[in-house]
């Protein structure tokens, strides 16, 4: 699916997961002109950049950048750091507290250089797949955060002190259950064959089954009464 050529042009993150694919497909199905931005940023589960590529050839975005950044070296994090990534937790367990998989000020980084690469473009809409809903562990996916960025946007960049552009930070699935996500992506045409989830895949790439974010896909898929295309270690 492509944009037409007149449409406004918004950066999207894109993780290559399977919220930041559904992200991207709402933002052009909402008539923007999508600038897809991925980040490397040291993450041990680096299938997803393979993942994000994937799905901005799928949708045929204006521009696909990816940034390298090295937060590995803060380390702090099971996505990050030498640091076993939890497995098979229970619904009580995945909601108390914030979890080993939050790495250090991540949204805040991304939305940084998300909001750099907006300003040279001159485009005022920024699209995040955060969600707060089935899985809410993770500060920086809050919608105060989200409100406190978009005002630090407009109040830390020339565009937006001259008026040139008023920032708007997107989270069109910030109140969505995982299954509204799917379902809401199936009807605009996502591939989600095409997206990674997996926290600890193994060398060929095949999600475990058992991290939080594979069960937490799992979930969606059986509740939205839709069979999940990619496979698990436990299928092979």
């Amino acid at each position: 699916m492509t944009s037409a050529s007149n449409a406004k042009p918004a950066v999207v993150l894109l993780s290559g997961g399977l919220d930041s694919a559904t992200s991207a497909a709402i933002a052009q199905a909402s008539g923007y002109e999508v600038f897809a931005l991925s980040i490397d940023y040291g993450q041990r589960h680096r299938f997803e950049l393979e993942s994000a590529n994937r799905v901005a050839e799928a949708l045929q975005v204006a521009e696909h950048k990816i940034l390298r950044i090295d937060l590995a070296a803060l380390g702090g994090s099971a996505l990050t750091a030498d640091i076993d990534v939890p497995q098979r937790r229970s619904d009580d367990e995945m909601a108390d507290g914030i979890p080993i998989t939050y790495v250090p000020a991540r949204n805040t980084v991304m939305l940084s250089l998300a909001l750099g690469y907006a300003e040279v473009l001159g485009a005022a809409d920024i699209f995040i797949g955060v969600n707060a809903v089935d899985y809410s562990g993770y500060p920086d996916c809050r919608p105060a955060f989200i409100a406190a960025f978009e005002q630090v946007a407009n109040l830390a960049t020339k565009a937006g002190v001259e008026g040139a552009l008023n920032f708007r930070i997107h989270t069109p699935l910030i109140d969505f259950s995982k299954a509204e996500i799917i379902r809401c992506g199936i009807e605009l045409g996502v591939d989600y064959a095409i997206t990674h989830t997996c926290y600890a895949p193994n060398n060929q790439g095949i999600s475990c089954g058992t991290c939080d974010a594979c069960q937490l896909r799992q979930k969606g898929f059986a509740d939205a009464g839709i069979v999940d295309p990619i496979a698990y270690q436990d299928e092979q």
